[in-house]
């Protein structure tokens, strides 16, 4: 009787093993998703938005990497009110998207590529207050770096967004300067010398900047190249010549200067170097405040022509 019950109980043991086993057979069965999923536009769909997902995800990143560097005390209370351009980028990502269409993300596109580097002076007397200028949101004037006196660089924005440094202007045939450059600022008063420090940290910087995004020597302006008239620096104290030197922007040779042939023509010469010769004594002015510094007359002497020429047959 015992091993009747016994075997009874097996069999009963076995047959809900089995059933087990069938039903979760059942429930692990694989899903094949489909190719292509449509989704029915209205205000109730759940789109699921790749793109979005990947600034998210590099936003979150960037979050992990800030919180792991040791703030600089500063700035450290300036930074905590300002909305970080991240941020705002993701919410312009997602704001990009239009959310009653199907979403297939391409993996063929990029940002906005640095082409220029356009040299300022702040015109103020600290790179704290320069700093702070830029973060008040009625200035509506910004740039990708600061330099301060003593060498000290700070990065205000990622250099594939766009700064608000370059205002009206125009460069060649440029006219939009913002979409194209990197702005870097120089703490300086404009009447006074920039130290060798700061000096120095800028060569290193332009160095960066045009060895990663090969930015062509003649492609490295000052503010008041683009802007003649309505704005005047980096000042004369800044020492274009040492610049081009190691390869950022153009400088003529004091040793080979020619006169011209009879056939050379200034005004020419002046808009295919990348001056706006719309109002030609405002060009002028600026050509000389940077290449012939004593005089910033709107007339160009024989002298400042040959600077011209030369330039021109060197470069261009």
């Amino acid at each position: 009787m015992m091993k009747f019950k016994w075997l009874a109980c097996g069999m009963i043991l076995l047959v809900a093993t089995t059933q087990s086993c069938s039903s979760s057979k059942k429930k692990t069965k694989a899903i094949v998703a489909p190719a292509v999923v449509k989704t029915t536009p209205s205000s109730e769909s759940i789109v699921i938005d790749i793109e979005e997902q990947r600034v998210v995800e590099s936003n979150t990143a960037v979050a992990q990497s800030q919180s792991n560097v040791t703030p600089n005390t500063q700035f450290e209370n300036i930074q905590q009110s300002v909305s970080t351009p991240e941020r705002e980028v993701a919410e312009l990502h997602a704001t990009g998207i239009q959310r009653n269409y199907d979403f297939a993300p391409t993996i063929h596109y990029d940002l906005r590529k640095p082409q220029f580097v356009m040299i300022h002076h702040t015109s103020q007397n600290s790179i704290a207050q320069t700093i702070r200028t830029f973060q008040l949101a009625h200035t509506q004037v910004s740039s990708h770096y600061v330099i301060g006196r003593d060498g000290q660089v700070v990065q205000m924005l990622n250099d594939y967004q766009r700064a608000w440094h370059a205002g009206a202007g125009k460069w060649g045939n440029i006219t939009d300067m913002n979409s194209v450059s990197i702005g870097i600022e120089l703490d300086n008063n404009g009447n006074e010398p920039f130290p060798d420090l700061q000096i120095n940290a800028l060569l290193i910087l332009l160095n960066n900047l045009k060895s990663k995004y090969r930015i062509p020597q003649t492609n490295f302006i000052g503010h008041s190249d683009y802007a003649p008239g309505r704005k005047d620096d980096p000042s004369t104290y800044f020492p274009w010549e040492t610049l081009a030197e190691r390869g950022f922007g153009i400088w003529y040779n004091a040793n080979y200067l020619a006169p011209p042939p009879p056939t050379f023509n200034s005004t020419d010469a002046l808009r295919i170097i990348g001056y706006d010769t719309s109002n030609l004594r405002t060009a002028v002015r600026s050509f000389k405040k940077k290449y012939i510094r004593t005089d910033v007359s709107s007339e160009l002497t024989p002298y400042d022509i040959m600077i011209l020429y030369d330039l021109y047959r060197k470069f261009y």
